[in-house]
């Protein structure tokens, strides 16, 4: 597991700044510590609670989001806040299948970033033994300041993580630097549902059921109550779409997912 140097993501003027942490305002250089502390106390049922809270469809969006990656033989995969793992054993299962209907030998690899070293740590133990485990660097680092060459990686992901980053454009445009020309850019997030009595259906579900799971399963309430907040301070799909573009990526377009309540936006660099 890769440690690099760790580097701020705001100077000092910066950290005097607020950022949403929930429906709470922290100041800026807080977030990530605070993001951090949600997810070492969450990792050991982090797999177990999203089956739970999303009634097992996460896997079904997951599934989806690989399909519109097109994993392919020889191609260097990085999913960032990519925790443990999941979307990067699958690019590369799939890249395999991609090289024997084409009788291409080249190896996919994989890179899964996280701030949380936890995290990586669970993916890492629950990878042990798999053929490809080998093929899967982990490293701990910041969206903000990914520790990787520019125009490295042909296919880079994030799911579910990009809400929790500080400034968004910033690890966006970061991420836009590391894709080779050409490279795709896929990003799932929990987002708005299309229709109000589908989002009231969605709010009863979150804010009475999600903090209750985490208590119940995971023993910690306080941060699954913070996840279903963070999601309801996310900006809509017209607005994060305009945000890839900021950053840089071309063709920018979203798919909505179970009316609304996810959606995947994919760029191009």
């Amino acid at each position: 597991m890769t440690d690099p140097q760790t580097q701020q993501s705001s100077d000092t003027a910066g950290r005097d700044e607020t950022v949403s942490f929930g429906f709470t305002d922290v100041k800026t250089g807080e977030k990530a510590g605070l993001v951090r502390d949600v997810f070492d106390k969450s990792a050991r049922r982090y797999d177990v609670m999203n089956d739970l809270m999303s009634l097992g469809v996460h896997r079904v969006w997951k599934d989806m989001v690989l399909n519109r990656a097109n994993p392919q033989p020889g191609e260097l995969h990085i999913d960032v806040a990519g925790g443990t793992g999941d979307l990067a054993r699958s690019f590369l299962t799939k890249a395999d299948r991609a090289g024997d209907r084409r009788s291409d030998t080249r190896q996919a690899r994989a890179i899964v970033l996280d701030i949380n070293e936890q995290m990586l740590r669970a993916g890492v133990k629950r990878g042990l033994g798999e053929t490809h485990n080998g093929r899967i660097e982990w490293v701990t680092g910041n969206a903000e300041c990914l520790p990787l060459k520019d125009r490295s990686a042909d296919c880079i992901t994030i799911s579910t993580g990009i809400r929790n980053v500080t400034h968004r454009v910033k690890a966006l445009t970061d991420m836009r630097r590391v894709l080779k020309p050409g490279g795709r850019f896929l990003c799932l997030e929990f987002t708005r549902p299309t229709s109000k009595a589908w989002e009231k259906i969605y709010d009863a579900w979150s804010f009475n059921v999600m903090p209750e799971l985490g208590a119940l399963v995971a023993k910690d309430r306080e941060s699954y109550q913070y996840l279903v907040e963070s999601i309801r301070r996310f900006p809509d799909q017209d607005s994060f779409a305009e945000e890839l573009r900021e950053a840089g990526f071309n063709q920018v377009s979203y798919t909505n997912f179970s009316g609304g309540i996810a959606a995947l936006h994919v760029g191009w660099a």
